[in-house]
């Protein structure tokens, strides 16, 4: 099988360094000339991999295509591409809908929305795919967890937790900043909170199946240090803010 990826962005990136680093089977994969440094560094780190000349080439050379541009770039690009009928088209764009991908690529192709997350690097973290599909299905799960969504409104609601990423590696950011103007060496600042949060997630994740309502309830004690700093959160509006900033995302998602 060959991999096509048009755009070579941080998630593209992602997707084909996870790959190259699993047990999927594959026999060349295509990489289109977008961001010429990221494409070089990833043919200098794996062997299999090509750089085409245009992104039609990627699409004609291609079994399965990777679309990781923006979305302004996917709506002025797509339609001026030539795609084969069956062929898989894998989407990462978050902004253009299956509707609009499907009258961009004019052909029956089959199309398949996909919110892979940086971690895929690693063969880690959740992918959600709309509409259902057993092949892309069993090909992500070599390189993460699927997640298959039946219904695309329904998948807006993942794309929007998505957006949190930057917010939670600004969070860290903070807690470590802090360390280190307490007079910590930023290299123990980070390790200690990257360390404290994996271990509290992968805790999350092995209980996953309980309310976490009940981990707020047994993370703190009432007069204690988590106790005073949840609810000073609470008071100033931390959470709502988040509540609130993942409700405009799923309002531009649905625009």
């Amino acid at each position: 099988m060959k991999l096509g990826f048009i755009g070579t962005g941080n998630i593209s990136s992602d997707v084909v360094t996870g790959i190259c680093k699993s047990k999927i089977s594959f026999n060349k994969i295509i990489l289109s000339p977008r961001n010429k440094k990221k494409s070089q560094n990833l043919k200098k780190k794996f062997k299999k991999i090509h750089i085409a000349k245009t992104n039609q080439e990627v699409v004609d050379k291609s079994d399965w295509v990777f679309i990781g541009v923006l979305p302004e770039v996917g709506n002025e690009i797509l339609p001026k591409l030539k795609f084969r009928s069956k062929q898989t088209v894998i989407s990462f764009i978050s902004t253009i809908d299956f509707s609009k991908l499907k009258k961009n690529l004019k052909k029956k192709t089959n199309i398949v929305r996909a919110i892979p997350m940086p971690p895929i690097a690693m063969g880690k973290g959740p992918v959600i795919i709309f509409p259902p599909n057993k092949k892309v299905k069993s090909f992500f799960n070599k390189i993460g967890e699927v997640i298959e969504i039946k219904s695309e409104k329904l998948s807006q609601n993942f794309w929007s937790i998505s957006g949190t990423m930057a917010s939670f590696y600004e969070m860290l950011k903070i807690l470590s900043d802090w360390l280190v103007k307490k007079k910590i060496k930023r290299k123990q600042a980070q390790n200690y909170t990257t360390s404290l949060y994996s271990a509290l997630a992968t805790l999350a994740a092995e209980n996953s199946k309980r309310d976490f309502r009940q981990f707020v309830i047994n993370s703190q004690t009432p007069g204690g240090l988590n106790w005073q700093g949840v609810n000073e959160l609470r008071k100033v509006g931390y959470f709502k803010s988040l509540e609130k900033s993942i409700n405009n995302i799923l309002k531009r998602l649905n625009k």
